[in-house]
C-alpha cells in the first residue's frame, strides 16, 4: 500500500513539474513575441508619421524628388517587415528608413522657413518621442528573448522545449554600421 502511495506522490509530483515548465516555457515565448509586437508598433508609428514630414517638407522642397520616392519604398519595405516575424528584416528595413528619414532633415536643413513650421517642429517632435518608444521596445524585446534563451538552455527546462514548442529567438540587433538612431534635430 505504502509503495503504490510512494509511486503515485512522485507521479503526481513529477506531473506538476511538467506542467509547470511546460507553461512557463510557454509563458516567456508569448512575452517574446508580444514584445516583438511592441517594435512593430513602434515602426508602423515612425512610418506614419514619416509621410506628414514628407509632405511638410515637400511643400518647401519640390525639386527634391528622388528623396521622396526613397521614403515612400523604405516605408513600404518597413510595412512589409512589420507583418512577418524575422527579426532581422525587421532590422534591415528599420535600417533603410533611417537613411531616408535622415535625406529628408538634410534637405529640411535647406530650408530656414521649414524648420520655424510648428507643422514641422511638431512632426520633429513626435518623431523623436517614437525614436525613445522604439528603443525601449527594443531592449524589453530583448530582455524578454533573454529570459526565454535563458530557459531554454538551461536543465530542467531546456527538457521540455521540443513538448512546449518553444525554441531560442534571436536578439533584435542593428545592423552593421548602424547602432544609433538617425539625428532629427535641428
Amino acid at each position: 500500500m505504502i509503495p503504490t502511495l510512494i509511486v503515485i506522490a512522485v507521479l503526481v509530483i513529477l506531473a506538476l513539474f511538467v506542467i509547470t515548465g511546460f507553461n512557463k516555457l510557454r509563458k516567456a515565448d508569448i512575452a517574446a513575441q508580444e514584445a516583438l509586437g511592441g517594435i512593430d508598433i513602434q515602426l508602423t508609428r515612425r512610418a506614419d508619421l514619416i509621410p506628414n514630414l514628407v509632405e511638410t517638407v515637400k511643400g518647401y522642397a519640390a525639386h527634391e524628388r528622388g528623396v521622396f520616392d526613397e521614403v515612400t519604398q523604405a516605408r513600404a519595405a518597413a510595412a512589409g517587415a512589420a507583418r512577418g516575424n524575422d527579426v532581422a528584416a525587421k532590422a534591415a528595413a528599420e535600417q533603410q528608413l533611417d537613411q531616408a528619414l535622415v535625406r529628408v532633415m538634410a534637405v529640411a536643413e535647406n530650408y530656414p522657413e521649414l524648420k520655424a513650421s510648428a507643422n514641422f517642429e511638431s512632426l520633429q517632435t513626435q518623431l523623436a518621442d517614437t525614436e525613445n518608444q522604439l528603443s525601449f521596445a527594443r531592449q524589453y524585446y530583448n530582455d524578454a528573448v533573454a529570459k526565454l534563451n535563458g530557459l531554454v538552455r538551461t536543465i530542467p527546462w531546456m527538457l521540455m522545449t521540443g513538448m512546449a514548442g518553444v525554441k531560442e529567438r534571436e536578439f533584435y540587433e542593428a545592423p552593421e554600421g548602424n547602432v544609433a538612431p538617425p539625428t532629427v534635430s535641428f
